[in-house]
Parts: structure tokens; C-alpha cells; sequence
């Protein structure tokens, strides 16, 4: 079983697959590293076209007491749930494709996951960066920004957990892969990220908070867009939900990846 101090002297390693990964991801593209800003863009364009305008969804008024954004709004929840997702996703093909290097020479199976999180993690400042662009510009800004830093890391670790444990699962079975990307598109939208948990029927509601994501989400629109603290039970779910994603991620990845890293 790998331990963090055994993955920790990898380190180079690390770095090098996540520059790789980086590199590797826009290769041969016009644009370059314009696409890093321009596909979560389009998507937050197309949400808000969609759900914004054609739904006629309606933003809830700022923590600067201004009136809703509604871009804004998703955006701020959205850059949440794209870290869980890109790692979540990026941890499968990852480990996939290690095989040609973890069959040839030795090195802490977890290594590519972990770089493949800080290609992910780097994409995300990114568009924390542009969010908070534009909460100067419309005048809503407070330090509580800066909340989105604990609840990044938290997140991380849920994510990298969720990862670890569908990245090794699918090398036995191909077909996880697949059922990922199913079960991300129905966790989405049972996640307020498009819609407002107050807009939720009472039933409805109680079957959503029982959704770690929707700790994440709800914290960095608090510290984002409300201008608050995210509130205890937040912190409570956030550290809970991290802490045993993370560690059985790692036990049950550390126990069975040896034995399928031939049928990589």
C-alpha cells in the first residue's frame, strides 16, 4: 500500500505528468491555451441561455445588495462542480493511460491521478480568476472570496477520492467508464447548480441536501456571490465527506491496483 510520504517523494514525477497532461491537452490547437477559457465560457453561456433565459431562471440579489446576476450566479456554483467533474473524469483516463509506464518501471500507481488533479486544480483558478474579474466589475466582492480556497482543497480530496476508486474499478470493468458519464449528468442536475435550493419542493429538497456537492456548491456561492460564510453544517459535510472519500479512495485503490495493473 502506498503511503502520502511515499507518493510525496514522487514528487518530480508528479509535477512532470501534470505538465505533460497540460501540454498533451492542447497540442496542435490553433487557439492553445485560449480553449481553457473558452469551453468553460461556452458552457456557462449555454446554461444561461438555456436556464437563465429561455426558463426565465432568476438570480437571487447579491451579498452587496445589488440586483441578481444570473451568469453569475451559475458561474459561481459552476466552478465548483467543473473541479469535481474534470477530476472525477480525468482520474479514469489517467490511470488508463499510465499502463505503458507503470508496466515498465516502478512508481506509486497514484502518482498519474495526482497529477492529473493538478492539471485539473490549475484549469480552476483559472476560472476563479475570470469569476472574480467579474465580481469587481459588478461591485460584489468581500475577503469572504478567499473561502474558496478551504473549500478547493476540500473538494479535491472528495473528488480525488471518487476518482481513485472508479479509476481502478474500471480496468476490470470497461464499462464504468461509461456509467461515469451517465451518473455525472443525472448528479448535475440533482445538484443546485442551474436552479436555486429554495426554488426546490419541500420533498425534493430533502433528498438534495443528502448531496455532498451540494455543500460545495452552497459554500462557494456564500463566500462568492452572497458575500457570507458557509455555514457549520456546510463545514461539517465538506470535511466529513472529503475525509472518508479520500481515505477509502486510497485504501481500496493502494489494495487492488497492483493486482490489475497487468490488465492495464
Amino acid at each position: 500500500m502506498s503511503t502520502p510520504l511515499q507518493v510525496w517523494s514522487y514528487r518530480n514525477l508528479i509535477s512532470n505528468l501534470a505538465q505533460r497532461d497540460l501540454k498533451a491537452r492542447y497540442k496542435r490547437s490553433v487557439l492553445g491555451w485560449l480553449w481553457s477559457l473558452i469551453n468553460p465560457a461556452a458552457t456557462l453561456g449555454i446554461y444561461t441561455l438555456v436556464f437563465g433565459l429561455f426558463l426565465g431562471g432568476v438570480a437571487p440579489e447579491m451579498g452587496s445588495g445589488r440586483e441578481g446576476v444570473f451568469a453569475l450566479f451559475l458561474f459561481a456554483g459552476l466552478v465548483a462542480w467543473n473541479l469535481f467533474a474534470g477530476v472525477v473524469n480525468g482520474s479514469i483516463t489517467s490511470f488508463l493511460n499510465a499502463g505503458p509506464l507503470l508496466t515498465r518501471t516502478y512508481f506509486p500507481p497514484e502518482c498519474p491521478l495526482l497529477a492529473t488533479l493538478a492539471a485539473v486544480l490549475l484549469q480552476s483558478l483559472l476560472e476563479v480568476s475570470i469569476l472574480l474579474f467579474f465580481m469587481i466589475v459588478v461591485g460584489n466582492l468581500s475577503w469572504t472570496f478567499l473561502v474558496f480556497i478551504p473549500v478547493f482543497a476540500l473538494l479535491s480530496c472528495f473528488a480525488l477520492g471518487v476518482g481513485l476508486v472508479l479509476a481502478v474499478l474500471n480496468i476490470r470493468y470497461r464499462d464504468v467508464a461509461y456509467l461515469t458519464g451517465i451518473l455525472l449528468q443525472i448528479w448535475f442536475y440533482g445538484t443546485p447548480i442551474v436552479y436555486s435550493l429554495d426554488t426546490v419542493p419541500e420533498n425534493a429538497k430533502r433528498i438534495i441536501q443528502l448531496n455532498p456537492m451540494n455543500a460545495y456548491v452552497n459554500a462557494m456561492r456564500r463566500g462568492v456571490y452572497y458575500l457570507d460564510l458557509p455555514t457549520l453544517s456546510n463545514w461539517v459535510v465538506m470535511i466529513t465527506s472529503a475525509s472518508v472519500s479520500l481515505a477509502f479512495g486510497w485504501w481500496l485503490f493502494s489494495r487492488l491496483a497492483p493486482r490489475v495493473i497487468e490488465e492495464l
